[in-house]
């Protein structure tokens, strides 16, 4: 006979009421049937519990009976580290609950403050340098195949110097990619499941997932919404936004992110400056995330390398894509310093250098065009106005919340504005937010247990829809 497996099918309705069905028997021979979205709302939950609880969140269309049936089984099993990532990756199920709020109110006029996708157009010289690329392409004269792994040279060089030129980077040790979050997984591929991690709490979804992917994390603890066998480092405002380092257990790898999405922090020299020799004395390594040191306005530090002993503790990564509106064209770097060492003393450079080499055949070469335009002198001034633009948005939504008696936070050197929401869960007021004003945010929770209470807003936007959008939450909360 087939084994049994207890069954719990978890049913949420666009209301976000949550309907539980009767436990049920499953066998693996059985169909399971569930119920058109049209009845329960976008999605349903099946929980199925044998020695561990897996939830899958399964989407379809209008009027579709989707059958969960018994087809052809491989002797393969699922990835066990899969299989403990909690639901949807957080911007994907935000996208899901907008359509569900479409289908409920078709002429709604959505403004989206939450993923955060740059809106203003690329700036003529790099978008004509581009295009002009592509165009010699169809040339015998100007058609390029394979290019570097690492990148172009020129385009290193211009990296190199232009965002570490005070701090002696060598181009050798930048590589050119298709965006930082590609590059955290190669990073993680470098480093292997066997190292111990330390994130910020709240941080960016990214370097938690694809260290649960990898490996290094343990299973989830609902109780307390964190992975086992992961150091969350608290950041919050009583702390400004910097973890205690005194009380924090030593790990391998630290994830760290500044300016922070999402609370829009810049750390301090003074604090990266405990950072790196906390990382020093530890043996750790820092993957620093530098992606919006373009938004810096005080001085804080806009790269780890800034601090003197960085290179021999930290990888820096960054991107194109929130300072040149590259979201969708994918262009960023790596810094692997020649001075980072493992224990052995062998060199991060050629094993970063290897996986590189083996999982990547190289950023686009139009995309590369476009970068070193962006690098130019006039390609800088064009898209650093484009990076004013949004940090208006930005003073735009400090005001809004101010306005409204709500602790708001970032938005200075950041394109994101923290807001606090006292004794409030962070789903329930990004459905109330979306409910009622049809304003799409981010809840807080998804960035880790230390964002519940908080919504992520987001100052990329068109500005008469940052205008609408204040005006729509002053309507609902003054």
């Amino acid at each position: 006979m087939a084994s049994s497996t207890q069954c719990q099918i978890n049913v949420l309705s666009s209301e976000r009421s949550v309907e539980k069905f009767n436990r049920i028997t499953l066998r693996q021979t059985d169909k399971v049937y569930v119920l058109d979205h049209k009845k329960v709302g976008n999605r349903c939950c099946l929980n199925t519990t044998k020695d561990k609880l897996y939830e899958s969140i399964y989407h379809f269309s209008n009027a579709e009976l989707l059958e969960i049936s018994e087809h052809h089984r491989t002797k393969v099993a699922r990835n066990v580290n899969l299989e403990r990532l909690q639901k949807n990756y957080l911007f994907p199920e935000i996208s899901a609950r907008e359509l569900e709020h479409l289908e409920k109110y078709p002429n709604a006029k959505i403004i989206s403050l939450g993923i955060g996708d740059t809106t203003q157009p690329i700036p003529d010289i790099v978008a004509h340098t581009m295009s002009d690329f592509a165009r010699d392409l169809s040339t015998r004269k100007g058609y390029r195949g394979y290019g570097a792994e690492q990148g172009n040279k020129e385009l290193r060089k211009a990296v190199a110097d232009t965002f570490y030129g005070d701090v002696t980077v060598k181009d050798t040790e930048v590589f050119i990619s298709d965006g930082s979050q590609c590059d955290i997984s190669r990073l993680q591929l470098l480093l292997g499941s066997e190292v111990s991690i330390a994130v910020q709490d709240p941080n960016f979804p990214a370097y938690m997932d694809s260290s649960v992917i990898i490996g290094q994390s343990g299973e989830f603890q609902d109780n307390m919404s964190k992975y086992k066998n992961v150091e969350y480092m608290t950041c919050r405002p009583e702390n400004n936004f910097f973890p205690d380092l005194s009380t924090a257990s030593r790990t391998d790898i630290i994830f760290f992110c500044s300016p922070n999405n999402p609370t829009g922090h810049a750390a301090t020299y003074k604090q990266l400056q405990q950072l790196v020799e906390f990382a020093k004395k530890n043996g750790s390594i820092i993957v620093y995330d530098s992606a919006y040191a373009a938004y810096i306005t005080d001085e804080s530090p806009r790269s780890i390398y800034e601090i003197p002993g960085a290179k021999e503790v930290a990888i820096e990564i960054s991107s194109f894509s929130k300072i040149a509106g590259f979201t969708g064209v994918r262009l960023g770097w790596t810094v692997v310093p020649e001075e980072l060492l493992y224990s052995n003393g062998f060199p991060v450079i050629h094993d970063f250098n290897r996986i590189v080499c083996t999982c990547f055949n190289g950023a686009s070469s139009i995309a590369q065009a476009g970068g070193l335009a962006c690098l130019s002198p006039d390609g800088l001034k064009a898209i650093y106005s484009v990076v004013d633009y949004y940090k208006e948005n930005a003073n735009v939504l400090l005001n809004t919340f101010a306005s409204m008696g709500l602790k708001a936070y970032g938005g200075v050197n950041a394109p994101y504005v923290w807001v606090h929401f006292p004794g409030s869960r962070s789903w329930d007021v990004f459905a109330e937010i979306l409910e009622k004003a049809n304003i799409i945010t981010v809840p807080g929770s998804g960035f880790g247990p230390g964002g519940e209470e908080y919504i992520r807003v987001t100052a990329f936007g068109h500005r008469e829809s940052i205008l609408e959008a204040s005006a729509r939450l002053k309507r609902l909360y003054c």
